[in-house]
């Protein structure tokens, strides 16, 4: 059986290793191209590329799949699966009706909820506690195909959406390994999904980045661990961005008084405490604007920050 790969981040990374070590045979590997990076806009290539090459494995990284070159260059290959896992581009038509025995989707979520490209992300900060991997028929909608199999996995408390997508990861490749015997003989009978119950998990916008200091201070802890290690939260001092790595969980003794939400309290060695709209909630890593993250600790020593300062 003819296996095309498909998958960009770190999160695909284990299926593809699994299944290379399970002695499939994977035919090609698509993935995302590189992109520039940093200051110099160095060209970087993704996690999945640099898997692929060190286990010697042919990569194509067509800049819109549904081109009729990008089809045709994978059409060459005659899989008689694919099996994708966060590729991050919608498969056309064209290519869903390559295989014989379908397209299969390793998606960072329980279907139908969390549908979308930031499953893993939204689920913590919504605060859920339970999420998982389904394994699904890749369809022509958004995450809509019938499902294979599902497994749950718990959120931590503190778990922030780095940890759970290393979690999400081995599960998935886990979950695929298991039905990879199964999907070799063709295609399987799968359930479809509810669509009355499906939920969306659409990207993350600068907008979705902002603390609202008006929020809770357990949904303002949700947003922040929610959005590292990649994006982080951030709020604004002096009219400039300040970001917010990590924060404490609320323990919801204090009030924070009758300050205004987003008053900063307190700036000391164990944090910044900030007012929020039931309480306080303590920043524990920060990064002033032009600065590079830093302990609270670190930065009570020099900030300029005083208690009375508002943050937006």
């Amino acid at each position: 059986m003819k296996i095309v790969f498909m998958g960009t981040p770190a999160f695909a990374v284990p299926s593809l290793q699994m299944l290379v070590e399970e002695g499939y045979e994977v035919v090609a590997v698509v993935t995302q191209p590189d992109r520039p990076q940093g200051r110099k806009k160095t060209l970087v290539p993704t996690p999945v590329k640099e898997a692929a090459l060190s286990l010697g494995l042919p990569v194509l990284q067509p800049e819109r799949l549904r081109r009729p070159e990008a089809v045709a260059e994978l059409a060459a290959y005659k899989p008689d699966l694919i099996v994708t896992a966060a590729y991050g581009q919608i498969l056309p038509k064209s290519v869903l009706e390559l295989p014989v025995n379908g397209c299969v989707n390793v998606h960072g979520s329980l279907l139908p909820k969390y549908r979308g490209g930031a499953p893993i992300q939204r689920c913590i900060i919504n605060g859920e506690q339970v999420t998982g991997v389904t394994l699904m028929y890749m369809a022509e909608g958004l995450d809509t195909g019938d499902m294979i199999s599902r497994v749950e996995v718990p959120i931590g408390d503190e778990d922030t959406s780095g940890v759970l997508f290393e979690k999400l990861s081995l599960a998935g490749r886990d979950l695929l390994k298991a039905e990879m015997p199964r999907l070799a003989t063709g295609r399987l009978q799968a359930t479809r999904q509810d669509d009355s119950e499906a939920t969306y998990a659409p990207n993350l916008s600068r907008e979705d980045e902002r603390i609202d200091w008006n929020a809770g201070s357990r949904e303002i802890y949700n947003r922040i661990r929610g959005l590292v290690p990649f994006s982080g939260a951030f709020t604004l001092w002096n009219g400039e961005t300040f970001k917010v790595w990590a924060a404490a969980k609320p323990d919801g003794n204090s009030t924070g008084g009758t300050s205004a939400p987003g008053t900063v309290l307190a700036v000391n060695e164990r944090g910044v405490e900030v007012k929020t709209g039931d309480g306080v909630v303590l920043l524990t890593s920060v990064q002033p604007a032009g600065k590079k993250a830093m302990s609270a600790g670190d930065f009570s020593r020099g900030a300029a920050m005083k208690p009375g300062t508002v943050l937006g």
